[in-house]
């Protein structure tokens, strides 16, 4: 069992430890508040199956003391009177705090997520860290436009916050994908609530009693645990001006109808994808061989059969993974993999399948596993017809020594973020999202902080 206190700077009586036998409070206000719901969620780690804790899953009364408690602080708190170099200052503490508690999040991510230890103590904790700072240094850079008299007037644009703000959070990388969110929206000055993820829950709690410590006044950090009905609550809320959301496509849906029949909520959505790799025959053999963090390999014909002998050789969830695989075994030739691994644990080998048919489920479902379908294709006109061919946008790699094929391919491949001879890594300065179903409007960026603004235009006669 994971035991970790959190609530160290929190009164004692609110104080929340992972054991056999303590509940899982929801840090609301700077407290952490028992539940009111007798709903349990089982955590276990799926590295090893076994046990880390329960939480509560947060019903309406926590939802609606949540909202309430951003509300208040937003509107007649503190922080209403922050200004920008203020806040920058609260998000530069909480860096800090998150780079001197990494032992702390990286124990409590990994145990609940399967994170290797090293790749959140050396990766995730340092991009954290990195993209509370980049949005900190946009806090007091927040400015409009002037334009010049016209007809006797004045105009000029600024920018405000939304408000109140609801993040949900996916159960991967939840530490990373919890700071896009509310980096920016701190930044451009709102309160919001987040909901991490029912899977991996636990590093999320351990950050709530960082922002505390970091200096931000009760209200504007209000963290839920739940599944997806806390999450519809979230959605649905009338007293929530703006909501970002990072999951699956038929959740992303029914959070945009929520949001819609709601209030009409601004919604920010990072879904699924079906990231392509294009490797063209002129490409460095050794790098593309990389490339296999993708869902498909497309290689060019000249240089198919040897590369493929060179991926089988680099080769050599669980129930759901093996359900894909299975399908993977009757729908197209199986080049390597396709077994579980070991009889404890989430593990299977990794899979690679050569040309499976365009209809079937591997071809066009999301993948979370190291199943890779391999394609060829014989000339570039034909290569980015078949990267095209989905209903997803996200993400593509091209490799080729050849910088104008590769600018003129990448102009034609609908994916919001493109690699060069090499996979796309998210990068605190340049926007981050996909086309079509893979999302709608960006994070990271200054497309990111503008997400969480709404302009005012204003006119004044003279």
């Amino acid at each position: 069992m994971l035991t970790l206190v959190l609530a160290g700077h929190f009164p004692s009586s609110k104080r929340t430890v992972f054991t056999d036998n303590i509940e899982i409070f929801s840090p609301i206000n700077n407290e952490f508040i028992e539940g009111s719901s007798s709903d349990k969620y089982l955590v276990y780690n799926p590295g090893t199956d076994e046990l880390v804790g329960e939480i509560n899953l947060a019903g309406a009364a926590e939802v609606d003391a949540a909202v309430a408690a951003a509300r208040e602080a937003y509107e007649n708190g503190p922080w209403n009177k922050f200004n920008g170099a203020k806040r920058a200052a609260l998000m530069h503490k909480l860096a800090d705090l998150n780079e001197t508690n990494g032992a702390e999040i990286s124990k409590a991510e990994d145990s609940a997520m399967g994170q290797p230890t090293a790749v959140t103590t050396g990766f995730i904790i340092p991009v954290v860290a990195a993209c509370y700072r980049y949005y900190a240094g946009w806090a007091d850079k927040i400015e409009g436009q002037t334009f010049p008299l016209e007809n006797g007037a004045f105009r000029m644009t600024q920018y405000e916050p939304f408000g109140v703000c609801a993040d949900i959070g996916p159960w991967n990388a939840s530490t990373i994908t919890m700071a896009w969110k509310r980096a920016p929206a701190l930044a451009a000055g709102n309160t919001f609530v987040f909901k991490g993820s029912e899977n991996s829950p636990h590093s999320i709690l351990v950050i709530a009693r960082l922002f505390k410590e970091a200096g931000f006044p009760p209200g504007v950090v209000n963290i839920l645990t739940g599944a997806g009905k806390t999450g519809a609550l979230l959605a649905s809320h009338i007293d929530i001006e703006k909501i970002s959301f990072t999951g699956s496509g038929p959740s992303g849906q029914k959070v945009v109808e929520a949001a819609n029949k709601s209030n009409m909520k601004r919604v920010t959505l990072e879904l699924g994808g079906k990231s392509p790799a294009l490797v063209f025959e002129d490409a460095d053999f050794d790098n593309a061989i990389q490339a296999n963090s993708q869902d498909f390999l497309f290689i060019q014909s000249s240089i198919a059969d040897k590369f493929i002998d060179t991926l089988k050789a680099h080769f050599q969830g669980a129930a759901g993974m093996m359900g894909y695989i299975k399908t993977s075994k009757m729908e197209a030739k199986l080049l390597v993999g396709g077994e579980r691994k070991g009889d404890k644990g989430a593990f299977v080998t990794p899979t690679l399948s050569l040309n499976p048919r365009r209809d079937n489920t591997i071809y066009k479902e999301e993948i979370f596993g190291p199943v890779l379908s391999v394609l060829t294709f014989e000339t570039e006109k034909e290569a980015i017809k078949l990267a095209n061919d989905t209903c997803y946008g996200l993400s593509a790699s091209i490799y080729t020594e050849n910088l104008a094929r590769a600018l003129c391919v990448s102009s034609k491949i609908k994916a919001g973020t493109i690699g060069i001879n090499g996979t796309y890594n998210p990068d605190n300065s340049l926007p981050f999202g996909g086309y079509k179903q893979s999302g709608t409007r960006r994070e990271l960026g200054n497309e990111g902080l503008l997400a969480y603004m709404q302009s005012k235009s204003i006119r004044i006669k003279l």
